[in-house]
C-alpha cells in the first residue's frame, strides 16, 4: 500500500559545480567512510577495555547495531539530498538555516581539533622509527606540524589525489589489522581470555561503563554523505558507502579486539601500552619467548599509515560542511570557492587553525593538578560536538517521516525506516551521554559561541535578500 506524500523541503542553493573525471567511485567513497572511523583508536581499544572482561564486547556488539542504524540512516538522507554537507543539509532541510548552522559549527570544531590530536599522537607513533623527532618539544611540534599539511597538501591538489592517497592508506593499514584479526584465529588460546566480568559491576553497569570506553569509536560514519557532491551517482552510492564502510570497520574492530583477547593473557592485556604489537609478538613467538621487537614496530608503521589516511580524509571533510553553508550565505562567502573539486579555503583556514592549536600546545602544554591547557581542552569539547549533527540528523529524517515530507513508500518502508531513525537516534543521545559532564557542559558554550558568527551571516543574508528602499 502507497501513499501520496508532500515533496521533500527545497532549498534555495543554486546548482553545485561537478568536477569532471575525478569524483569518487563506491570504493573510494567506502574508503573514506572506514579510513575515517578507524583512525588510531583502534591500537589501544584491546586494553582500554580489558579491565571489564569479555564483556566488554556484548558492549561492542551492541554499538554496532546502533552504527549500523546510524548508518542506515545517512544513507536513506543522502538518498533525499545528495549535495555535499552531510548533516548540515539534513539539519537545514528539516528545522531551518539556524539548526543547519549549529550543524555546520559543531562539525567543523569536531574536524580541525581533531586533526590537530590526530597529528600529535602520529607523532607520537612516528617517533618509533625516528627517536630523535620525541626528544625535544619543538621538534615533536614540527613534526606534528608536517604530517597535518602533507595531507593538506594531497587535498589542494584535488579530489583525484584525496581518492588516491585514501585507498592506498586505507589498504595499507587494514593490513597488519586483518592479520592479527584473521591471522589470530589460528593461535586463538580461550584460556588467554579471563573473566567474562572482571569487575563488581552489574552486567548493565559493566556493560555501560566500558561502553563509554567506546562509544566514539564509530565517529565519521557520516564521511560520505559530506561529501556527497565529490560522490558519483550520489544517491545511489553515499548510502551503499557507508553501510560498507561502517560494516567493514565494524569487523575489523570486533574480530581484531576478539584476536588480542586470545592472544594476549588477561592479566598482561590489561596493562599493555601496544596489545596489537603483544598479539604479533605473541602468534610469532618461538620457543616460549617473544616474538622479538619486529610486532611493535610493524604496528607502529600502520599506526602511522592509518593516522596519516584519517587526517586525507577528515581534511577533506572539515572543508565540505563550510562550504555548503557558504553556499547558503551562512558561513563567509571565501569558503563556498573550490577548485579541483576542493574547497581551498576551507582546506587553508582548518590546517592553519589546527596547526595555530598544536604551536599553543607546544609552547604552553597543559600542567598536572587537575588542570588542563588549551589543547586538551578543545579536545574534550569534541567528543560533545561530534555528536551534535548526528542528532540533528536523526531528528531530520525523524521529521520527514513524520511530516510525509518524504518521496513515495510503502508501509512497511514507513514502519522500518522509523525504527532506525528512532534507534539511531538513541544511540545519538548515548554518545552524548557517554561524552560525560565536562565535555558536554564545555561543549555547550564552545557550541553556543558561535552563535554570534550566525547573528552575522544571517544578518546580512537577510540584508542583501530585502528589496530595495523605494
Amino acid at each position: 500500500m502507497t501513499s501520496t506524500v508532500a515533496p521533500p523541503i527545497e532549498t534555495s542553493r543554486p546548482a553545485e559545480p561537478r568536477p569532471q573525471g575525478a569524483r569518487f567511485g563506491l570504493p573510494v567513497a567506502t574508503c573514506l567512510v572506514m579510513g575515517n572511523i578507524v583512525g588510531g583508536g583502534i591500537f589501544l581499544l584491546p586494553a582500554s577495555v580489558a579491565p571489564f572482561g569479555t564483556i566488554s564486547l556484548v558492549a561492542f556488539a551492541v554499538l554496532t547495531v546502533g552504527a549500523i542504524a546510524l548508518a542506515l540512516v545517512f544513507g536513506r538522507l543522502a538518498h533525499r539530498h545528495p549535495q555535499t554537507g552531510g548533516p548540515y543539509v539534513y539539519a537545514r532541510a528539516a528545522f531551518g538555516d539556524f539548526a543547519g548552522f549549529l550543524a555546520a559549527w559543531s562539525y567543523w570544531i569536531t574536524t580541525w581539533v581533531s586533526n590537530a590530536a590526530l597529528a600529535v599522537a602520529a607523532v607520537g607513533y612516528l617517533s618509533v622509527f625516528f627517536p630523535a623527532i620525541g626528544r625535544h618539544t619543538w621538534s615533536t611540534c614540527l613534526a606534528a606540524l608536517a604530517v597535518q599539511w602533507l595531507p593538506a597538501l594531497a587535498n589542494l591538489a584535488g579530489t583525484r589525489y584525496v581518492g588516491a592517497v585514501q585507498l592506498v592508506s586505507t589498504v595499507l593499514k587494514f593490513a597488519p589489522l586483518l592479520l592479527v584479526a584473521v591471522g589470530g584465529i589460528f593461535f586463538f588460546d580461550p584460556a588467554n581470555l579471563g573473566p567474562f566480568q572482571a569487575t563488581g559491576q552489574s552486567g548493565a553497569g559493566a556493560v555501560s561503563a566500558s561502553a563509554a570506553i567506546l562509544l566514539f569509536s564509530y565517529l565519521g560514519v557520516e564521511s560520505a554523505a559530506v561529501s556527497a557532491g565529490e560522490v558519483r551517482d550520489p544517491a545511489r552510492n553515499v548510502g551503499r558507502a557507508t553501510i560498507l564502510g561502517t560494516a567493514g570497520a565494524a569487523t575489523v574492530y570486533l574480530l581484531g579486539t576478539l584476536a588480542v583477547f586470545g592472544l594476549v593473557p588477561h592479566e598482561k592485556l590489561v596493562s599493555s601500552q601496544a596489545p596489537f604489537s603483544d598479539a604479533v609478538n605473541a602468534m610469532f613467538s618461538t620457543g616460549g619467548g617473544t616474538g622479538g621487537s619486529w610486532g611493535g614496530t610493524l604496528v607502529a608503521c600502520a599506526a602511522v599509515i592509518s593516522m596519516v589516511g584519517a587526517l586525507n580524509g577528515w581534511t577533506l571533510l572539515s572543508a565540505q560542511t563550510p562550504y555548503a553553508a557558504a553556499r547558503d550565505g551562512l558561513f563567509p562567502k571565501v569558503f563556498a570557492t573550490k577548485r579541483r573539486g576542493v574547497p581551498v579555503a576551507g582546506v587553508i583556514v582548518t590546517v592553519v587553525l589546527a596547526s595555530a592549536l598544536t604551536v599553543y600546545n607546544s609552547a604552553f602544554p597543559g600542567e598536572g593538578g587537575g588542570s588542563q591547557g588549551l589543547f586538551e581542552i578543545l579536545v574534550l569539547v569534541t567528543t560533545f560536538t561530534a555528536t551534535v549533527p548526528y542528532l540533528l540528523s536523526t531528528a531530520a529524517q525523524i521529521y520527514f517521516l513524520a511530516s510525509g515530507r518524504s518521496e513515495r513508500v510503502d508501509r512497511g518502508r514507513l514502519v522500518r525506516d522509523t525504527l532506525l531513525a528512532s534507534l539511531a537516534f538513541a544511540f545519538s543521545m548515548w554518545l552524548v551521554a557517554g561524552s560525560g559532564y565536562a565535555a558536554v557542559y564545555q561543549g555547550v558554550l564552545f557550541l553556543f559561541a558561535g552563535v554570534l558568527g550566525y547573528a552575522v551571516m544571517a544578518g546580512k543574508k537577510h540584508r542583501a535578500a530585502a528589496p530595495p528602499a523605494a
